[in-house]
């Protein structure tokens, strides 16, 4: 690469410096390639390698040989107290047991191990686990809008609506809008909204009385089952109809196997 002449003033002097090309070192660039460190190639993977590392030992307890600890407060598998014993005694009662030995309180002086077949163990929690997220209950806030002049129809339709939010346990938001001059009538909201909250007063009750918001009147109706008590209900009447639907089809079964019975008969009757 070609330099030229580099003029240049000093702040001391305020005198021109020349330079000669001649007399500036080249510095050369490698082309190389650069050395890569095996592993992680950057903070942020070497970051989430350690973060999975830790998910994976918080959510599964070192058993058997991973237990890296001289000695542990030995558990039986009835819970039964054993006591203070060393790690390779601990480990030979496992085998001897056919059992994993399992560390259940790796922060306790000294860790406390429980012996317990750990293949089992992992199978009740994961349905233990599966059970509490099938009864978990999320109460939804359900919304829906009426109309001030709204004809007896659409209002059996609607409150069919907010009828079936509350069976299922969710809270319904009762929306009135009005139009033009029917925001100088407010009385008539409120008026539509009580004949509501009484049409369904079995089912809920009023957590929030009506008020004005903007162009709209809003009313909160709060159920009186829970999320939880709905859902088990409703096991309960899915399968009560499933037996009640298999005793039917058994009936059946038994009236086509009578009917069978008796054409056989005949028949045997008439070839005789």
């Amino acid at each position: 690469m070609a330099i030229g002449y580099l003029s240049m003033r000093s702040h001391r002097s305020h005198r021109a410096v020349t330079v000669d090309p001649r007399s500036v070192v080249h510095c050369g660039v490698s082309k190389a390639p650069l050395h890569r460190q095996s592993g992680p190639s950057s903070v942020l993977d070497r970051r989430r390698t350690s973060s999975v590392e830790k998910e994976q030992h918080i959510s599964e307890p070192r058993i058997n040989d991973k237990i890296r600890v001289p000695e542990v407060r030995l558990v039986g598998p009835n819970g039964e107290q054993v006591g203070i014993v060393a790690m390779r005694k601990a480990l030979d009662l496992a085998r001897e047991a056919d059992l994993d030995l399992v560390e259940v309180a790796p922060q306790a002086k000294p860790p406390v191990a429980k012996l317990m077949d750990f293949g089992k163990f992992k199978y009740e929690s994961a349905q233990k686990a599966r059970e509490a997220r099938k009864n978990q209950a999320n109460t939804a806030l359900k919304e829906i809008r009426f109309r001030l002049k709204i004809d007896e129809h659409d209002y059996e339709t609607k409150k069919g609506h907010v009828t079936r939010f509350l069976t299922g346990g969710d809270k319904v938001k009762v929306m009135i809008m009005f139009r033009g001059r029917e925001q100088s009538r407010p009385e008539m909201g409120v008026r539509l909204l009580n004949r509501l909250a009484e049409d369904v007063s079995e089912l809920g009750t009023v957590e929030s009385a009506p008020r004005v918001d903007g162009r709209n009147m809003v009313m909160v109706i709060a159920p009186t089952k829970s999320k939880a008590d709905a859902k088990a209900e409703s096991r309960e009447a899915s399968a009560g109809s499933k037996g009640s639907r298999a005793e039917v089809k058994s009936r059946r079964d038994r009236e086509a196997q009578a009917k069978a019975q008796v054409r056989e008969e005949q028949r045997s009757e008439q070839g005789s």
